[in-house]
């Protein structure tokens, strides 16, 4: 699946939740990120999210999809964390 993760929570709390959500998707903006993830790692993601967060005070938002392909994004001046399939 693809996904799209947003998160807003409390600035002290950011660090920690940028470094996670490093490890399972591609940073792409602040605290927006985008990849392929399967449901199994993606469960494992905001299972340890869920150790960072405070529910009462910061919210994570997922859009997902089958695929990217089915995901129309346009970007308005300069990508952040341009992406690329070279290794």
């Amino acid at each position: 699946m693809y996904i799209i993760l947003v998160y807003d929570i409390e600035e002290k709390r950011v660090g920690k939740m940028l470094k996670l959500c490093r490890q399972y998707l591609n940073w792409i903006q602040n605290s927006v990120f985008e990849g392929e993830i399967t449901e199994v790692k993606l469960r494992e993601l905001l299972h340890r999210a869920k150790g960072i967060i405070k529910t009462e005070k910061d919210s994570i938002i997922i859009f997902s999809s089958r695929q990217e392909k089915w995901l129309d994004k346009t970007i308005l001046g300069r990508e952040k964390n341009e992406l690329d399939n070279l290794l």
